[in-house]
């Protein structure tokens, strides 16, 4: 029995694929009355990207019948979109109105996408004879036994991960021209039924774009490339160029932070392990050699009493809300530190969960600057005893540019949540199992805590790099590996653990001490 008839009983036209056995799988699985199989709906995190690596084969479908010698490149998400791009055609109204038309007639057919395993041999005599790349650097995968992709009719492809079984379960979209490229837009997780609004998000498209540009000048914008580049030695060139873009891109906002006189405090906000401790250091340092001396100031030690800790929609305490943080107090203090005047410091004790004095004060000198990071940091609500003309605020996230290949991005989500799980081990004495098990309720609280703020930055820092997933492998490997079937995690672990084998190993060695990667794996020369 398939899958797809053991879930018949659901009637719910939002299953995507299911779990059987703990394990992401296509509806056309062969099951057995014992395996145990769940939905996985659309509004998951897992129904999203298959719904999402759905809706772009059905866009390749597309170009490769109405403009079949367009070279498409899937970039990056942006807001309920991915943003796509052609290297050797001018996007026009036109071309976007027809491959619509197209996309939705593919739809309306319910066409089948069978997936096609082939030997290593049977694959090489297949691209010998098709002459396409579609696909093709899996031959280079030392832990690839098969070759495998997708086929509709006439038309194949590579995907990384479990698919749609056929083309109709797409039953939402648009795409519409934007900037040089186009956007494919699906719906929200909270209404899989409406395409909502597109929100503009500017300041995050060019921090984006930037990188981009840098890498493709590098020569690294892909997978394959980059593991081009450490199987010929160069992986010490790679990492020095972006640890100097890092710096470059800190010294630049250190000078914009000097030059707009009359700021006292810089804001940090991103989310969880994008780098922002190491971040805030590094920023520190070039402050310093403008003359300006950083003194900290920790949010955490300002939380409410125990007793007033708002709660959650299951009665927990929520520490993530705004509200749980003394706003009067904390906006009190900021406020005399500002004028000169001196402060007792409140340290939070979070096994009695109140704050307490210990004789520790603090005063803001003439050259010196507070620099304050957290998750509330850009909501200007944080601190709105201060006037706006005296912040700097900064988003920093690990905002991924490269590329499995031309239709398969790297998350940047994924790529966040394997430097969490190396850190969280190293440093926080836990294993990859509880990382995964929290991972859900950390992203919900950056959902509602970060992201709707992120363009109120003055500046953007990408603390991605380049080279980071080939030595971050060697670390995460073991620990995901370790989660055995009967998690709920299993999924989720076996897809990094599956992700994590396409890449060549690079030695920490070559890590520079004062990298933003040392936060994760150790070593780091800051304190962090």
């Amino acid at each position: 029995m398939k899958a797809i008839e053991r879930l018949a009983k659901e009637n719910n036209k939002n299953i995507m694929a299911c779990r059987c056995n703990n394990e992401v799988k296509s509806l056309n699985t062969e099951v057995k009355d014992t395996d145990k199989v769940e939905p996985i709906y659309v509004t998951e995190k897992d129904g999203r990207r298959i719904f999402q690596r759905g809706i772009l084969y059905i866009m390749g479908k597309a170009f490769n019948k109405l403009y079949p010698e367009a070279l498409l490149t899937v970039d990056f998400h942006l807001s309920n979109s991915l943003y796509c791009t052609i290297d050797n055609m001018q996007v026009t109204e036109e071309m976007i109105k027809n491959v619509k038309k197209e996309m939705q007639d593919i739809i309306d057919k319910n066409l089948e996408i069978k997936k096609v395993e082939m030997t290593k041999k049977e694959a090489e005599k297949f691209y010998e004879k098709e002459k396409t790349l579609r696909g093709k650097f899996q031959l280079e995968n030392k832990y690839k036994e098969a070759v495998s992709l997708y086929f509709c009719e006439d038309y194949f492809n590579y995907f990384y991960g479990v698919m749609p079984i056929s083309t109709g379960y797409i039953k939402y979209f648009d795409i519409m021209k934007y900037h040089d490229g186009f956007l494919i837009r699906y719906p929200s997780k909270e209404n899989p039924d409406v395409i909502p609004e597109y929100k503009e998000t500017q300041k995050l498209l060019h921090t984006i774009e930037e990188y981009e540009d840098i890498h493709e000048v590098l020569g690294v914008n892909t997978l394959y490339k980059l593991n081009k580049k450490v199987k010929e030695g160069q992986e010490k060139d790679l990492i020095l160029l972006a640890e100097a873009l890092h710096e470059k891109k800190i010294s630049i906002i250190a000078d914009r932070i000097v030059k707009r006189k009359g700021i006292k405090m810089v804001l940090i906000a991103g989310p969880s392990s994008s780098g922002k401790t190491t971040f805030a250091q590094r920023l520190g340092i070039q402050l310093k050699l403008n003359g300006i001396k950083p003194v900290t100031i920790s949010v955490d030690n300002y939380f409410v009493e125990r007793e007033d800790t708002p709660k959650d929609e299951n009665g927990e305490p929520d520490f993530e809300r705004l509200d749980s943080i003394d706003l009067p107090l904390f906006n009190e203090h900021l406020s005399k530190l500002l004028k000169g005047e001196e402060i007792p410091v409140p340290t939070f004790n979070f096994k009695t969960g109140h704050k307490e004095y210990n004789g520790e004060t603090m005063r803001l000198k003439s050259n010196e600057i507070l620099v304050i990071e957290g998750i509330h940091c850009l909501n200007d609500k944080l601190t709105e005893a201060i006037p706006r003309e005296q912040k700097y605020k900064v988003y920093i996230s690990a905002l991924t540019v490269l590329n499995i290949d031309y239709y398969n991005r790297i998350s940047t989500t994924d790529t966040r949540l394997i430097r969490r799980i190396v850190r969280d081990y190293n440093f926080r004495g836990y294993d990859a199992l509880h990382t995964l098990e929290t991972w859900s309720s950390v992203n919900r609280g950056e959902e509602s805590h970060i992201f709707p703020f992120q363009e109120e930055a003055d500046s953007m820092f990408n603390s991605s790099l380049i080279y980071e997933i080939g030595v971050l492998k060697k670390h995460a490997m073991p620990l995901l590996q370790a989660i055995t079937r009967d998690h709920p995690e299993y999924a989720e672990a076996k897809n990094l653990y599956e992700f994590l084998k396409y890449f060549e190993d690079i030695s920490d060695e070559y890590v520079p001490k004062n990298s933003l990667l040392r936060e994760f794996i150790g070593g780091s020369i800051f304190k962090t």
